[in-house]
């Protein structure tokens, strides 16, 4: 779906999170990040995903990594999925799907036989110059920081 690869520049974004903040690319300068993109928060693939990447958080964090997650839902509905389910980690409401659209995320889906457009689950690391390192596009959600985290080691 994402036409970026490995060794790409990641696409420089401003968006506003869960609590109203603007967060940039450029925030996370020096530091390595995950940004991950899902459908709709609080659904249960989505709910999967971000409690996975919440019970390894300290991992995360003890090997360098900050987490962004993102989808094209409200803040208020960011917030009430964070505080449903303690995410340690801050969410973009990407409304108007500026950062979802600059990473090529959104397309056409299947699901039951439906086509519809959407966002494709996908979760980018970017290193700490601002270049993409990995790219996950078959993200495993219930095994998601293992997907992550194994690479991290090598």
């Amino acid at each position: 779906m994402t036409t970026l690869t490995v060794g790409d520049a990641a696409p420089d974004f401003e968006a506003l999170d869960n609590q109203g903040n603007t967060v940039r690319l450029s925030d996370y300068k020096g530091k390595k990040l995950v940004l991950f993109f899902y459908p709709k928060a609080s659904t249960p693939g989505c709910t999967a995903e971000a409690c996975n990447l919440r019970d390894n958080y300290q991992q995360f964090l003890s090997k360098g990594y900050e987490i962004l997650g993102v989808s094209a839902d409200s803040a208020q509905r960011q917030q009430n999925f964070i505080n449903k389910n303690n995410l340690p980690f801050p969410l973009l409401a990407d409304v108007d799907k500026k950062v979802i659209n600059a990473y090529g995320v959104w397309g056409p889906k299947k699901f039951m036989g439906r086509e519809y457009d959407g966002i494709h689950r996908t979760t980018f690391v970017i290193d700490e110059s601002g270049k993409i390192e990995q790219i996950i596009t078959k993200v495993k959600t219930k095994a998601h920081a293992a997907q992550l985290l194994e690479d991290a080691d090598n």
